[in-house]
């Protein structure tokens, strides 16, 4: 299936034309983004987290301390929503009232479980970091038995899915147009500064060169 099906739950309902459904392009903002922000309830109140990730497949995974309530409660099978958006630029109207943002977002809908099996674990926590900093995972220290045992890892199943983009010029008021105020789009763009090193680190480590371009430009 190259596309999700349009549902009640994830239908883009405001400014429908934004939508998007395929997996092609949810999948490129969820591989684009470094952070995502996961949904869910306790007790009938609602909570949103801010996690890592990664996007492997079908599905979304995302880690913490064995002792997270987020994830215990993920762990229980509960529906959860994960959103991650990209913002692309700041949209200066004519007016304030049509200020907007120029962004891509995907809003994904599932179901968590636990990944138990310790094999599985350590590929998804390697995906995770890949998703974050690419050749970190293989230039690290790998996790301790002890390590992965305090690590909870849940993989969220992709079951549906939509995206949201919004993109272009501003959009004013017709009699706006004529008005002497500068118009247009500031561009936003995420950028990696020159790497810090650590205050102890031994003499003679050099920078290794997948920092010295992290995003491969």
């Amino acid at each position: 299936m190259s596309e999700f099906e349009q549902t009640e739950v994830n239908r883009v309902v405001r400014v429908p034309k934004r939508g998007h459904y395929d997996k092609e392009t949810i999948y490129s903002i969820l591989d684009e983004g470094y952070l995502c922000h996961a949904g869910f309830e306790i007790d009938g109140r609602p909570f949103v987290i801010p996690t890592l990730y990664a996007r492997v497949e079908d599905s979304v995974f995302i880690h913490g301390s064995s002792v997270s309530r987020m994830l215990k409660r993920l762990d229980e099978g509960v529906e959860t929503c994960i959103t991650v958006t990209l913002v692309d630029g700041i949209v200066l109207a004519r007016s304030a009232f049509h200020h907007s943002m120029n962004y891509r977002s995907a809003v994904v809908f599932g179901k968590g479980r636990r990944v138990v099996n310790d094999e599985e674990k350590l590929s998804a926590l390697k995906a995770i970091s890949e998703n974050v900093l690419k050749h970190r995972w293989d230039d690290s220290r790998q996790p301790t038995e002890n390590e992965l045992n305090v690590t909870t890892v849940i993989e969220i199943p992709v079951n549906s899915a939509s995206a949201k983009i919004r993109s272009g010029d501003p959009i004013d008021d017709e009699n706006d147009y004529d008005l002497p105020i500068w118009a247009g789009v500031l561009p936003v763009k995420t950028r990696f500064g020159n790497a810090i090193p650590d205050s102890k680190l031994q003499a003679g480590i050099g920078l290794p060169d997948y920092l010295k371009d992290p995003l491969g430009e």
